[in-house]
């Protein structure tokens, strides 16, 4: 008797490993330089402590998760392929509430182990030295000591923000100050200086002080700064936002891609999650992996 195995039988595994290997993970993450440009910036050795990485080898490319505590929060990174950060997710889904961050291939990889409580789908731009083009308007930088300043300012639409002084002082913040009141800033998400990335974020102008470019101003302001340090400057911006979009085009950024990001809850029971870690490290049998099937 002939016997035949149908596709639908056929059992594929993975295998995930914890990597601490530096150097790998920058040549892996190079691959989706910009829209993985958070986690290359935890590489760094002032974030390195505080960031755990996955890797997970599939026919189409390696997957890389990156679980993180620094200028975002709690951030979860995704780069490359999405059956491969699938699987890293179910074993490692990380901490119970955090900021997600991927590219659109992720979300399912993403809504298997969270919850999303807002998420948005955003264009990445990006400006390097050479098509920076600034704009040369008043404003200053921000200094840990204006952290009070800050939060008020970001508080400005009832969003409480928590801003700690660390963060300006590890960060790069400029505003602009009408009558010596704030009334707008840029920052930056992280600086990823061993890479020469960097990804400017936090712009925001009060209400009452919109439509006069201050916006504009400041983002200038900070990628001025930015680009003292590192060769190239990435930024999110909400595609339907078509002023923004425009201001930004205006500065030399342009488009290179298109990401999510969003604040998740993890959703997954921690027993379940633990039984199926227990079982792929049988499966990888010699401690350092795990095996999952697909």
């Amino acid at each position: 008797m002939a016997l035949s195995l149908r596709l639908s039988d056929a059992v594929e595994y993975l295998e995930i490993r914890r990597s601490e290997d530096r150097g790998h993970l920058a040549r892996v993450l190079q691959v989706d330089r910009y829209n993985a440009a958070y986690a290359l910036a935890q590489l760094d050795d002032d974030a390195w402590p505080a960031a755990e990485f996955f890797t997970c080898p599939t026919g189409s490319g390696e997957a890389v998760v990156c679980h993180s505590h620094g200028g975002l929060g709690f951030a979860t990174t995704l780069s490359g392929p999405a059956d491969g950060t699938d699987a890293i997710l179910r074993l490692h889904p990380g901490y119970p509430t955090t900021f997600a961050i991927g590219g659109l291939h992720h979300r399912q990889a993403f809504e298997h182990v969270y919850t999303f409580r807002q998420v948005s789908h955003m264009l990445r731009m990006l400006v390097t030295r050479d098509g920076f083009r600034p704009v040369h308007r008043p404003a200053q930088p921000m200094l840990a000591a204006h952290v009070d300043l800050l939060n008020r300012l970001y508080n400005a639409e009832g969003d409480p923000t928590h801003y700690r002084r660390e963060h300006i002082a590890e960060g790069c913040y400029w505003g602009v100050t009408d009558e010596e009141r704030l009334v707008a800033v840029a920052g930056t998400h992280a600086i990823g200086r061993t890479h020469g990335i960097a990804i400017l974020g936090n712009v925001f102008t009060h209400p009452r002080y919109r439509g006069r470019g201050h916006a504009t101003t400041v983002t200038s302001a900070v990628t001025s700064a930015l680009l003292e340090q590192v060769d190239e400057v990435v930024l999110s911006v909400n595609p339907d936002n078509i002023h923004a979009v425009r201001a930004y085009d205006r500065l030399g950024f342009r488009p290179v891609g298109q990401i999510i990001e969003a604040s998740a809850t993890r959703h997954t029971s921690t027993l379940m999650t633990a039984v199926r870690r227990w079982a792929a490290r049988r499966r990888g049998r010699d401690g350092e992996r795990e095996v999952v099937r697909t």
